[in-house]
C-alpha cells in the first residue's frame, strides 16, 4: 500500500486463479467458484519446492501486507486500503483489518502481517 493504492504482488496458485489468468473466467465469477480453493501448487504436494521471487523497492511510508486467504478472502479491496490508509500504526492495521475480517463473518484463519517502510 503506497500512496492511497493497493497492488497485489503476488498470486494465488489456484485452479480458479489460473482461470482468471487465462480470460476464461472473470474475478466476479472466481470469487463465487466452487473449486475456489483448488490449488495446482503449495508447501508438502511435492518433493522440489518452487517459490516465486519478487524485489520491490519500497518508498518511505509503504506499507507491505502479508495475509492469507482468510483476510482478503473476507474483505473488499476498498476496506483493506481504507484500514491501511487510517491506521496510526502497523499492529493498529492488523488489529483492525482482523476484527474487520471477522465482523464480515471469519470463515478462515486470518492472519496479518505488516512491514512499513521508515526512513533509513
Amino acid at each position: 500500500y503506497y500512496n492511497q493504492q493497493l497492488n497485489q504482488v503476488t498470486k494465488d496458485h489456484s485452479y480458479v486463479d489460473k482461470l482468471v489468468e487465462l480470460g476464461q473466467i472473470t474475478l466476479e465469477a472466481a470469487a463465487v467458484h466452487p473449486q475456489r480453493n483448488v490449488l495446482y501448487r503449495a508447501v508438502g504436494q511435492g518433493e522440489q519446492l518452487e517459490i516465486d521471487l519478487h524485489r520491490i523497492d519500497l518508498p518511505v511510508g509503504a506499507r507491505l501486507l502479508l495475509c492469507c486467504d482468510g483476510l482478503w478472502g473476507m474483505l473488499p479491496d476498498p476496506i483493506i486500503q481504507a484500514i491501511l490508509a487510517s491506521a496510526q500504526t502497523p499492529q493498529d492495521a492488523c488489529t483492525e483489518l482482523i476484527a474487520a475480517a471477522n465482523e464480515a463473518g471469519g470463515r478462515d484463519n486470518i492472519t496479518a502481517i505488516i512491514i512499513e517502510r521508515g526512513d533509513f
